[in-house]
């Protein structure tokens, strides 16, 4: 009998995890992931790598050694954290070459603290595609007004990139075009367009959570009718967007020349509010061309229960529009949410960041010492 995880891939979507540790390398998890539970691809991010290596003593060797070579913290967490996304391409590196580069891809985020340097981030981006050296990782730039710049730059060197932290439908258009962009610079210094591949990474959930402690705190019959109904419907329209700028004379060109279009990638879809079906971000995000990555739970969620019935985002878009419209006449402001959204969601991630640098250079400290 087949799974829904099954039906899911073979409804267009590629099912990447959300998560990535030694542990998962060491103990065959994530390869049993791949073989029982569709899992194409992994992302990463600072929390994720946070978590990871400051639980357990997984990394206790490396660091380890790291000390006794008078590594610093950053070298340190650059060396783990390109060690374990290598090892991860190599696991996934079957998957690569069946699917002509599209699945069995890892990523690595720039450091988070570079969201707002272009220069930096440019710079950052060849650096961790260097350390990696491997064909199927794709570099995670946030979609920041300075990480657009940094993004078609990044594309034109011929690197793969996953646009990370989309809120709104207006920067994801200014995504594409960075995109686009990228290719077409790409195109004049010679790379090879079939070679290149991106995902833009639109985040979900986080827009329900901010938008519904909104409408509680109006009360209304009629605001609390539009609870959890946002973030599905902002997704649904960026595929919307999507297929309107996939389908333009500027990007037949880049498709001519061999150049694969930019996959839209649903991001934050574990379900934040218990009240929602811990599958709502799966099942009606469904349309062919999509990368759902999720969390390791949400994942077991739908392989045990999720109902995919097909396409559920094509034919939507008026009820989309209509959901956000009445938003807005209750005083719901779409662009605030976003903005903020974005402001906190690199917070976030700077904040983890620093964490796991405290705790390596504590680490770090105690192996000299234990030495």
């Amino acid at each position: 009998m087949t799974t829904p995880t099954a039906q899911l891939s073979a409804a267009g979507v590629s099912i990447w995890l959300d998560d990535l540790s030694r542990g998962r390398l060491d103990s065959g998890n994530l390869r049993t992931l791949i073989e029982e539970k569709n899992v194409v691809g992994v992302t990463t991010n600072p929390s994720i790598f946070q978590a990871a290596i400051t639980s357990g003593t997984d990394y206790d060797a490396t660091i380890a050694a790291k000390a006794a070579a008078g590594a610093s913290v950053e070298e340190t967490i650059f060396a783990i954290t390109t060690t374990d996304v290598a090892d991860a391409c190599d696991l996934f590196a079957p998957l690569y070459a069946s699917t002509n580069g599209a699945d069995g891809r890892v990523s690595i985020e720039v450091d988070p603290r570079l969201a707002w340097d272009t220069a930096g981030t440019i710079a950052e981006a060849q650096t961790l595609y260097k350390q990696v050296n491997k064909d199927n990782v794709l570099i995670k730039i946030p979609a920041t007004l300075e990480g657009l710049e940094a993004i078609t730059a990044t594309l034109a060197a011929g690197i793969s990139v996953n646009v990370t932290l989309i809120f709104s439908l207006e920067r994801y258009r200014a995504v594409i075009n960075a995109f686009q962009a990228g290719l077409e610079q790409a195109k004049d210094n010679g790379h090879d367009l079939t070679k290149i591949h991106s995902v833009a990474s639109f985040f979900v959930s986080r827009v329900d959570s901010e938008i519904d402690k909104r409408l509680d705190a109006l009360g209304t019959d009629e605001a609390k009718a539009l609870k959890g109904k946002a973030g599905v419907a902002n997704a649904r329209l960026a595929y919307q967007v999507y297929e309107e700028l996939f389908s333009t004379e500027r990007w037949n060109v880049l498709a001519a020349a061999g150049a694969n279009a930019q996959r839209p990638l649903w991001a934050s879809t574990g379900v934040k509010d218990p009240a929602y079906p811990d599958t709502l971000y799966v099942t009606e995000l469904v349309a062919a061309n999509v990368v759902n990555t999720m969390p390791e739970k949400t994942l077991d969620a739908t392989f045990d229960h999720g109902v995919v019935t097909g396409d559920t985002i094509t034919g939507t878009y008026a009820d989309a529009n209509a959901t956000l419209d009445a938003l807005d006449g209750l005083g719901i402001s779409y662009n605030e949410v976003v903005a903020l959204l974005e402001s906190e969601g690199l917070d976030k991630f700077v904040a983890s960041w620093k964490e796991l640098l405290a705790d390596v250079e504590e680490a770090l400290a105690a192996a000299r010492k234990a030495s």
